[in-house]
């Protein structure tokens, strides 16, 4: 990302926003906790809550295994108390908070799941679960798993899977463009189940894909619209400043104004909404990994402008209330 940022006034400042994605880490040259997070949300735009999801991080370094995610969601309990104490900001961070189990360990995974329930509370509301893949080794550059092949198919997944259904949480998948219908079947097994697609299902851009970016994008919209066929699936609207979609934001030294953010990103968002309609798209920041393209202020800026063209009970959806609902957010409660 460049070095120098632009300056630019925050659009349609009073929009209430709920965050409905991002992480908190503490790796190598890679700090993004409490502090760069609130630092974030109190840079202009009226960002009212966010939502957590896993990544991975503070994890337990010891005990069984199967138990050690529960580490991460006692991190992001944390943040929420603090948050909720009053004494940071008006938002509510971490409102929401998506762990992750091990669901092809169905004999434990109904006990971890329960486990994330009675440390969180009710601001716990769903597992992620990344099942990306791909034949190309160009996308595992950013990316810190590998999970096998058609990992949502697999019948030990499918059988932890029911644990999570049961327990009236909801799914984020992490997935790639061409495993779409993956997700698809997944939802028709499991109709009840709110299932959320992260990033947009990632149109690639990079490696093989970089000279075939039309045929991706056709493909990516024609699976979208048949997921969007199961009235249980909705899709979030974020990643986009990631590299793996082929824009070359992250390479610039110069800075990058919002209404280009916009431009760029505009053909992808509008796409997820005339499949899913607003009821069931939100936007995300997912940051602090779209930070390799813009910052946070420039990142809502730019959805705003996108959004321009819709009207303000639609503007709600996407920026507030369809993240409120896939998630079951109270946010008039700790």
């Amino acid at each position: 990302m460049a070095d120098t940022q632009p300056s630019e006034s925050i659009l349609d400042p009073e929009r209430e926003i709920v965050d409905a994605h991002h992480h908190l880490m503490d790796a190598p040259g890679k700090r993004y906790l409490m502090e760069e997070l609130q630092a974030d949300v109190d840079s202009g735009h009226r960002v009212i809550a966010t939502v957590y999801i896993e990544c991975g991080s503070m994890y337990r370094a010891a005990g069984p295994p199967a138990m050690r995610p529960l580490g991460e969601t006692e991190f992001a309990t944390g943040v929420a108390a603090m948050s909720a104490s009053g004494q940071y900001s008006p938002a509510r961070l971490c409102a929401g908070i998506v762990g992750h189990v091990d669901l092809t360990d169905p004999a434990h995974a109904a006990a971890v799941i329960e486990r994330h329930q009675q440390i969180a509370g009710a601001r716990f509301c769903g597992l992620r679960q990344i099942s990306f893949w791909d034949e190309s080794e160009a996308f595992y550059d950013y990316a810190l798993r590998r999970p096998p092949r058609g990992l949502l198919l697999d019948k030990h997944f499918r059988a932890g899977f029911r644990h999570l259904a049961a327990a009236g949480l909801s799914f984020d998948s992490c997935l790639l463009f061409h495993q779409i219908d993956e997700l698809a079947d997944l939802a028709d097994h499991f109709p009840e189940m709110p299932i959320i697609l992260d990033h947009l299902g990632f149109p690639l851009g990079i490696g093989p894909y970089a000279a075939r970016r039309e045929e991706v994008f056709d493909q990516w919209r024609n699976s979208l619209k048949k997921l969007a066929e199961r009235p249980n699936t909705y899709i979030k609207i974020g990643g986009l400043g990631l590299p793996v979609f082929g824009f070359d934001f992250h390479q610039r030294r110069e800075a990058v104004h919002s209404a280009e953010l916009a431009t760029a990103w505009a053909p992808y968002v509008e796409s997820a909404v005339a499949a899913f309609g607003t009821r069931r798209s939100m936007f995300e920041s997912n940051f602090p990994e779209d930070r390799r393209s813009c910052d946070y202020a420039q990142l809502w800026n730019a959805f705003k402008r996108i959004a321009a063209r819709y009207s303000e009970s639609e503007k709600q959806d996407l920026f507030k209330n369809t993240a409120q609902r896939a998630y079951g957010l109270r946010l008039d409660r700790d």
